[in-house]
């Protein structure tokens, strides 16, 4: 097996006038997490349909386990899984039924199908559901049969886009454990998401995505340690000050505050551990009312923010729209 599992090399796609991918360059190393990290419509699900065969890039080239997903579409399509946002499973088929065919279309027997199925059915806890339609299946349910399916034909490498978005807790914990044993198995795994917890966790090495380019590319703690600062989190009592409040922490902060309005928050790089102190002295000399005072190390949000200006979560809706 070729080192690099993916590779991407000046990737563009658009969509009309919008630039979903805009010269983005990408490599994963074989059997690693990769987490790609970024808002709707950063450009990950873009790239996850040009990986997956399903888009053609306007330009650039992009490999899977050294096969071109242009000139080779058939080979890369043998060689992955694919879960999306949401479950691609036919509700009028029950779980093993969907399994079982998903099988077939990898070119399996039909008891080969059967027997893979089996297994797929049993590591997902679905066995006892097995043999119900899917439209009775919880949406957790209909994830981990997704998640199932796109393993039975058991591909070396797995693209996961953003899998675990609006599971409840448990769900996504029980994702998450899956995720884990496919790295531990040696199966290259591509998990584009929006969830800071999701990427610190899973993923060996992330890339930061905006506007459909890598800004930033590391393991967690080398891109936490890029911010070069811990964090001064001040949060007033009245969300409509902090535009008033800001000004007067400025010079305390490595960087420009980042002002989030909606929360009544203002967050600040800072150096010295006594800024907190003086920030609280500050605002009461000002006559502002503060509800809560953090100082903590950066999280992989603080990198987005330092990177972006704006949260991981926050919706930018150009990809979606096209």
């Amino acid at each position: 097996m070729t080192r690099h599992a993916i590779q991407a090399e000046g990737v563009r796609h658009s969509f009309g006038d919008v630039v979903a991918l805009d010269g983005l360059d990408l490599e994963v190393e074989a059997g690693t997490v990769f987490g790609l990290l970024g808002p709707n419509g950063a450009g990950k699900t873009t790239l996850v349909r040009i990986l997956a065969t399903l888009l053609r890039p306007t330009a650039g080239r992009a490999t899977v386990l050294g096969h071109d997903v242009v000139a080779e579409p058939l080979a890369v399509r043998r060689r992955i899984g694919l879960a999306g946002q949401f479950a691609a499973v036919d509700e009028e088929l029950t779980g093993r039924e969907n399994v079982e065919m998903v099988g077939r279309l990898y070119r399996l027997s039909a008891a080969e199908a059967r027997a893979r199925a089996d297994e797929v059915l049993e590591r997902f806890d679905l066995t006892e559901a097995a043999d119900r339609r899917v439209a009775t299946y919880s949406g957790g349910m209909r994830r981990r049969l997704d998640l199932g399916a796109s393993l039975v034909g058991r591909p070396p490498v797995i693209l996961l886009d953003e899998p675990t978005t609006g599971l409840d807790p448990r769900s996504r914990q029980e994702l998450w454990t899956i995720v884990e044993e496919l790295r531990g198995e040696g199966t290259t795994v591509l998990l584009t998401t929006q969830y800071l917890e999701e990427a610190d966790r899973l993923a060996q090495r992330i890339a930061v995505v905006d506007a459909g380019r890598i800004v930033a590319e590391g393991t967690a703690a080398s891109l936490k340690a890029a911010v070069g600062a811990e964090v001064l989190a001040v949060r007033l009592a009245d969300p409509a000050g902090v535009d008033r409040a800001a000004p007067a922490l400025a010079d305390l902060a490595a960087d420009e505050p980042v002002v989030d309005t909606a929360a009544g928050e203002i967050r600040l790089s800072v150096t010295d551990p006594s800024a907190s102190a003086e920030a609280v002295r500050r605002l009461d000399a000002r006559g502002v009312t503060i509800a809560a005072v953090e100082l903590r190390p950066p999280s992989l949000d603080d990198v987005f923010l330092t990177l972006t200006g704006r949260h991981a979560d926050d919706a930018a809706t150009d990809e979606e729209a096209a």
